[in-house]
């Protein structure tokens, strides 16, 4: 009995850890169109910063980014794309007002035409 208990009680609890690992992530995407007026080097310059917030901000689980390739031409001007992970909401929230992401968008301004921001929680 004592050993049917244990197993039932280890089961259990690999449950509750393995739902709580498989908690959703938040996707956060964001795209730039870049004005006409960006140099190669502005454009360089953004891609590096961007990239760079990884190590700045732990918060960020992953960040992968890379530029369009698509046939289709449906995409608007938006060149550029990048995806970062967060384990949670509130780690997305302490993204967006952490001082590495704002010192950040002092560089979009002068070399970006629009930008699209679109968060959403991975579903499989």
């Amino acid at each position: 009995m004592k050993t049917l208990t244990s197993i039932l009680c280890a089961l259990i609890l690999a449950g509750f850890t393995w739902s709580a690992s498989a908690a959703p992530k938040v996707q956060h995407v964001v795209s730039f169109k870049f004005k006409s007026t960006a140099s190669t080097e502005d454009v360089k310059k953004l891609e590096t910063a961007f990239a760079g917030l990884k190590k700045k901000i732990t918060q960020i689980q992953s960040l992968e980014w890379g530029t369009n390739v698509s046939p289709e031409k449906l995409n608007k001007g938006f060149t550029h794309c990048w995806i970062l992970t967060f384990k949670s909401e509130t780690d997305r929230d302490a993204y967006l007002v952490h001082p590495d992401h704002k010192e950040f968008g002092k560089l979009v301004g002068p070399v970006v035409e629009d930008v699209f921001v679109i968060d959403f929680v991975s579903q499989k």
